[in-house]
């Protein structure tokens, strides 16, 4: 009789997976490999069964088709705009986080929502769908190096030193979709909201219009706590006539009693206290690669996401949303070129739908999301293989205590128009 000794993985600990999420490794290929030949697999949930482990593209799309047709209407597959093409095929809706809430939000009928995308976006879903529904993340390691960026003990450190500076108090907490719960229900029983890189801007309009007042009465004096993307929080800033001079950043690295690394006058005079957070992707894109763009392509429109730095946006034609993105290319006439600088899945994409057109991105290094790279096909195979078979693996369900405040924030954030 011969034993099969089962294969192992090396031992990884949360230091380890952050900094995996964080590097741009340029052998992620954006074609479907086995599971066993990716080597950021050790960083990945590993207790998927190793029948999966050396499945190809191909073998894996069978038995995605084979589970999906045994399971019918009961299951939908929502994918975000930054998955690879293997898993986004598979996709009943695909859009921005944004959008992909908002389906959570209006669709009560299927019993099991499947989302492909990051950790925090599938606690939203859990959040705003209906009781009987089932969220299910096929990896559970899929999250995002900026929302770990905020843990929830650092903001509330930060809320504790602004109450006791006499500042929480005419303080709006405002929240990036890329958080935890915890924060989102934070928000929720703090007078704030959520926003995402869609509706930013209508959500600054919000928490200035309908923030916490002064004792004066003086609207002038609402401030709002932006958390956790520093980048996203200034662009949009910006974009509603606040000042450089009115923003500081708050270093959630330093002791308690620093103020972030600001004086209190420094907070004083602040509208948007900005966490020191970021996109590891947006971070990538400088002003140097637009220059290089235009000598290279004259006449070309560059369109950059708003998670981009300051300098970045500044020096492109256009930034939106990933939504705002693939509609403006979609839209653009035949025969524009595009420089795009978001995540490279969706650049590639919106250059196979449109061949009439010239799309590529900004960085010349192909440097998908680590995060949401962890979303490999055989992930998505076993999660539907077991809900065909009547088992649920990965459910996302935020305890009734987190949602019930998160969800306030949530909708408010749903009402802004």
């Amino acid at each position: 009789m011969v034993l099969k000794t089962p294969r192992k993985r090396p031992v990884i600990d949360e230091i380890d997976v952050l900094n995996e999420a964080n590097e741009c490794t340029v052998d992620r290929p954006l074609v479907t490999t086995p599971l066993s030949e990716e080597h950021a697999f050790a960083y990945w949930q590993n207790d998927i069964p190793e029948a999966y482990w050396d499945l190809d593209g191909e073998a894996l799309a069978e038995r995605i088709a084979a589970a999906r047709a045994k399971l019918g209407e009961r299951c939908v597959v929502l994918g975000h705009h930054y998955q690879r093409e293997d898993i986004i095929q598979f996709a009943d809706l695909r859009g921005d986080s944004f959008k992909l809430a908002q389906w959570a939000a209006e669709r009560p009928d299927s019993e099991f929502i499947v989302f492909c995308g990051v950790h925090f976006m599938a606690e939203s879903a859990d959040i705003l769908s209906a009781p009987h529904q089932k969220v299910v993340l096929p990896n559970m390691s899929a999250g995002c190096s900026m929302a770990d960026m905020a843990e929830p003990d650092d903001v509330y450190a930060c809320w504790d030193e602004l109450r006791e500076a006499g500042i929480a108090e005419i303080t709006v907490p405002v929240t990036y979709m890329n958080s935890a719960a915890a924060l989102k229900a934070f928000c929720g029983k703090n007078g704030g909201i959520v926003c995402t890189s869609s509706n930013a801007p209508k959500v600054y309009d919000w928490a200035f219009e309908r923030g916490p007042r002064p004792r004066s009465g003086d609207s002038s004096q609402t401030k709002v706590l932006f958390f956790p993307d520093q980048h996203l929080g200034r662009n949009t800033g910006i974009k509603k006539g606040v000042s450089l001079d009115e923003m500081v950043v708050w270093d959630y690295t330093l002791p308690y009693g620093s103020l972030g690394g600001n004086t209190r006058e420094e907070l004083e005079r602040a509208k948007v206290i900005l966490w020191k957070g970021w996109c590891s992707v947006h971070r990538r894109f400088s002003v140097a690669q637009i220059e290089k763009a235009r000598a290279d392509y004259p006449g070309v429109t560059v369109i950059v996401h708003p998670e981009c730095t300051m300098e970045v946006l500044q020096a492109a034609d256009m930034d939106g949303s990933t939504e705002v993105i693939s509609r403006t290319i979609t839209e653009a006439p035949s025969g524009s070129t595009w420089a795009i600088g978001t995540e490279i899945n969706l650049v590639s994409r919106l250059a196979r739908e449109n061949p009439d057109k010239t799309v590529f991105c900004l960085d010349p290094v192909v440097c998908p999301c680590a995060t949401m790279y962890r979303i490999h096909p055989a992930y998505l195979a076993w999660t539907l293989d077991e809900l065909a078979e009547g088992r649920v693996v990965n459910r996302v369900d935020v305890p009734a205590d987190i949602a019930k405040h998160a969800k306030v924030a949530l909708e408010r954030m749903l009402s802004v128009k």
